[in-house]
This record gives C-alpha cells, sequence and structure tokens, in this order.
C-alpha cells in the first residue's frame, strides 16, 4: 500500500509543481516593480544548487543519517568513476541550456501558448527513442503523434485580439523569439531525455546520486551561462539582483520539479506521468485564461468545437470532462466577457489527443 500511496503522491505533486512553475515563472517575468528584473540564468544556477543539497540529504537519509556511509557513497559513486560522472555531461548541459530557455519564452509568450507548444517534446522523445533507443512505433501511434502536432499548430494560429482596452497583446517579433525558444527546448528536451533513459538502464545507480552528478555539471554550465551572458550586469548589480519571494518560489519549484520527476518514475512510470502533464496543462490553462487573461483563443478553431467534443468522448480522459463539466456550470452562473469564445477555447485543452497519445505510448 505505501508504493502506491507514493504512486499518487508523486502524480499529485507533479501535476501542482509544473502548474504552479509556469504560472509562478511567466508571472515573475512579466511583473513590473521597482528595480531590475532578476536575472534568469542566475535563477537557473539558483535552482541547481539548491537542488544538489536537497539530493544530498535524501542520500543521507537513505543511509541513515550516517556521514560516514555519505561519504562512501560520493567517493565510490562520483569520485571513483569519473567515466561514469562525465556521461552526465551532456544531458546536464543540454537541460542548463533549456532551463534558460523556458525563461525566454514564458517572457515573451503567455503561459497557456507556451504550456501546449512545449508538449512538442513528446514528438521529438519519440523521434529520439525510435533512433536511440530502437523502440519501434506503430501506425497507431504515429497518426497520435500527428493528432498532437496538429493540435500544437492550431495553438500558433495567427490571432486577432478580442481583450479589451486594458489588454497588452505581446507583439508578433516577441512570438516569434517564444516559438523558437520552445522549439530549440523541445528538441533538447527530448534527446537529454532520451540520453538520460539510456543511461538509468545501463546503470544501477541511485536516482539521486544520478541528479547528485547532473546537478554538479548543471551547476558548471550554469555559472558559465551567468558570466557570459549577465557578466556585465552581475558586475553592475550583484548575482542576486531583483530577488524576491517570488524569485525563490520559482527557484524552489524549478529545483522541486528534477525531484519529483525522479519520484514519478521511482513509483509510477511514465504513462501517469504523461497523465499528470496533460492535467497540468489544463489547470495552467484554465487558470491563464481566467485568472491572468493573457490567454486569448482564435476564431479560427470555433468550426472545431464538435470535432474536438467528440474525440474527447471517445478517449479515456474522465477527469478531464468533469473537470470541463464543472467550469461550464460555474459559467453559467458567472457573467464572463467573451462568452462566444469560451468553447473555442476548450479545443486548445484537447486532453482528448494528449489521453490518445498516453494510450498508444502503452504499447511501444
Amino acid at each position: 500500500m505505501f508504493p502506491s500511496r507514493l504512486k499518487y503522491v508523486s502524480l499529485g505533486v507533479l501535476v501542482l509543481q509544473t502548474t504552479s512553475l509556469v504560472l509562478t515563472m511567466r508571472y515573475s517575468r512579466t511583473l513590473l516593480g521597482e528595480g531590475p528584473r532578476y536575472l534568469a540564468s542566475s535563477a537557473v544556477v539558483s535552482a541547481e544548487l539548491l537542488k544538489i543539497l536537497t539530493c544530498l540529504l535524501l542520500v543521507f537519509y537513505d543511509h541513515s543519517f550516517s556521514v560516514r556511509a555519505l561519504n562512501r557513497v560520493l567517493n565510490e559513486e562520483i569520485l571513483n568513476k569519473p567515466m561514469e560522472t562525465l556521461k552526465l555531461a551532456i544531458p546536464s548541459g543540454i537541460y542548463t541550456l533549456q532551463n534558460n530557455l523556458l525563461y525566454v519564452a514564458l517572457s515573451n509568450l503567455d503561459a497557456a501558448t507556451y504550456q501546449v507548444t512545449y508538449q512538442l517534446k513528446i514528438l521529438t522523445t519519440a523521434l529520439f527513442s525510435v533512433s536511440m533507443l530502437g523502440k519501434r512505433l506503430g501506425l497507431y501511434q504515429w497518426l497520435s503523434l500527428l493528432i498532437l502536432m496538429t493540435g500544437i499548430a492550431l495553438v500558433q494560429w495567427p490571432t486577432e485580439s478580442l481583450g479589451g482596452p486594458s489588454s497588452k497583446p505581446l507583439s508578433a517579433g516577441s512570438q516569434l523569439v517564444g516559438v523558437i525558444a520552445v522549439l530549440i527546448a523541445c528538441f533538447s528536451s527530448g534527446f537529454a531525455g532520451v540520453y538520460f533513459e539510456k543511461i538509468l538502464k545501463e546503470t544501477k545507480q541511485s536516482v539521486w546520486v544520478r541528479n547528485i552528478q547532473l546537478g554538479l555539471f548543471g551547476l558548471v554550465f550554469g555559472l558559465i551561462g551567468v558570466f557570459v551572458y549577465d557578466g556585465e550586469r552581475v558586475r553592475e548589480s550583484g548575482v542576486f539582483q531583483g530577488y524576491n519571494s517570488l524569485t525563490w518560489t520559482v527557484v524552489a519549484l524549478q529545483a522541486l520539479g528534477g525531484l519529483v520527476i525522479a519520484a514519478v518514475i521511482k513509483y509510477a512510470d511514465n504513462i501517469l506521468k504523461g497523465f499528470a502533464t496533460s492535467l497540468s496543462i489544463i489547470l495552467s490553462t484554465l487558470i491563464s485564461y481566467f485568472w491572468l487573461k493573457d490567454f486569448d483563443p482564435t476564431r479560427y478553431t470555433q468550426t472545431n468545437t464538435h470535432t474536438f467534443i467528440n474525440h474527447l468522448a471517445r478517449s479515456r480522459g474522465k477527469i478531464e470532462i468533469i473537470i470541463i463539466i464543472i467550469i461550464i456550470i460555474l459559467r453559467r452562473r458567472r457573467n464572463y466577457t467573451n462568452q462566444g469564445h469560451f468553447h473555442t477555447y476548450l479545443y486548445y485543452l484537447d486532453p482528448g489527443a494528449f489521453d490518445t497519445l498516453i494510450c498508444a505510448m502503452k504499447h511501444i
């Protein structure tokens, strides 16, 4: 029972962590305040350092809080196995680049568009799994991937501003920068994820030790990035310029992400992890629409509403259906603006497409 409870607890935490990170990071990067804005490269380094310290505490806990045992593990698994440790330099460098790209993306895209577009990493992960791990995908799996790609393309369809006078839409150039950053992050995420999976399957080291190895290289690459890209600003105002409680929340959530994913891999599986990710997409998109009010669906997808509902009804996404029904009921009791576009907006959630993909991955 205990491992079963840990499985669902870790999945629940992953949903909350993913949703909270995207929204908090987006808010922290667009919030106008006094003084300089915090450096994204500095936040990445802070998150890596926090993740290393947390993993050290977890290894310490796993060995009954024995300092001698902790030293032995660090010496045997990290210092005395330099080649094994160096294997993590590749994904670590890519993850560091990816984390910085996500800050760029969220500074130039609304949270909902970023969250859905970033799911292209599912396709890139599948492609790298075929080429690097020798997995075979059937017709059903590839069709599911094409459905996902179509949904992502619709999200990027040219939009017509429907907001009021107080809305401040992002410029086309800013959105282009954000989309390019997300695309690079998707390919880097796919490669690094499959490479890391390959390493984990070939060795017996604990996930916490592997996270420490990743974090050490990430710390080095991150520090290089700080002084290469933001060296002048660091000399002027310091590494922690612009930091506040919201910034530290972003750092903590980003560090938590690596630990939660490790826990999900340990206690659950990739299929449930995909379901948790799709649920976080729903939550972050709804919050982005109703609370942040920075997501504006296009008129183009109004004609696809019935297609979405039919597809959703055929899927296994019962929880997603319940959530949408609740939102529709709440909507009927409140006077929202742009009500004619509410059902258009639901198309962007498309949990059915993600659910179909997750079902297909069962047979990979």
